[in-house]
């Protein structure tokens, strides 16, 4: 008996689920620990997010633990973030853009991340606990169902996410939902050159290492639209092409995808 679209999504999510919780028990995935791993040439985590964006003085200012070079960007480069914001990061493992976020929007401010995989929310809530910080929080929750509530927050960012869920249309419609009007969404993800035969779609390692699912500037576009967000963008960040080089397993994957930054925003009616 076939699979319903639902049935092969839970299965998706499972596996994700499964082998990022690996991740979070092991440490960073620089090391032969599975097939969603990415070799960083042998600089590690802090030397791979120096080349997707993030400077070195912003990675000292991280709680030991909280950046395991599982990025493909850094979304917060191209957000207009200010004082007092709440911000929420979709898929927030260890918490590298949420404690960076939650600097940025001070003591008046507040980041709030939502990550699926259980051990990814308890390593980064003590992160939080043992380094004193107070203005930003760890919600268990699916990026189709966010725990987060109407019109509660300025700035939606997310970094090598969207691409892992089976339900890309329901992220969007979240982040819309869950932004205030005039609220900002930029994503930091892979998109897909063109459409990827089956051979590659079905790859579940491929699809866990942030490559399989990903989709094609133009589907991307359409959701947006779909969702209700105006102003959509898609820019590619060819800086971060030596990074995704290194992920691929061969040149017929790196070839067929790209890093970009995604951004859009929530109309605000009222004006």
């Amino acid at each position: 008996m076939e699979k319903s679209d639902a049935e092969e999504g839970e299965e998706i999510r499972v596996i994700v689920r499964d082998r990022y919780g690996k991740i979070a028990r092991e440490g960073d995935c620089f090391e032969e620990k599975g097939s969603c791993c990415r070799p960083a040439g042998g600089g590690g985590a802090e030397s791979l997010s120096e080349v997707l964006g993030y400077s070195a003085e912003e990675l000292k200012q991280l709680p030991e633990g909280a950046d395991l070079g599982l990025g493909c960007g850094a979304p917060l480069l191209a957000a207009k973030i200010e004082k007092g914001m709440t911000v929420l990061d979709l898929g927030s493992g260890a918490g590298i853009d949420v404690f960076l976020a939650a600097r940025l929007v001070g003591e008046a401010g507040f980041a709030i991340g939502v990550d699926m995989t259980p051990e990814m929310v308890v390593r980064a809530r003590k992160s939080a606990r043992d380094n004193g910080i107070k203005n930003a929080e760890f919600r268990l929750g699916e990026i189709e169902h966010l725990p987060v509530a109407d019109s509660s927050v300025d700035l939606v960012i997310s970094n090598c996410v969207v691409n892992l869920s089976p339900e890309k249309e329901k992220v969007f419609a979240e982040a819309y939902r869950v932004l205030r009007p005039g609220g900002q969404m930029v994503l930091s993800d892979i998109v897909a050159r063109y459409a990827f035969p089956d051979k590659i779609r079905g790859d579940i390692d491929l699809y866990c290492g942030c490559m399989a699912g990903a989709q094609t500037a133009h589907a991307l576009e359409a959701m947006m639209q779909k969702a209700g967000f105006e102003g959509g963008r898609i820019d590619p960040r060819e800086k971060v092409r030596r990074a995704i080089d290194s992920w691929a397993p061969c040149e017929e994957i790196s070839d067929r995808i790209y890093s970009a930054l995604i951004s859009a925003k929530k109309p605000d009616k009222s004006l």
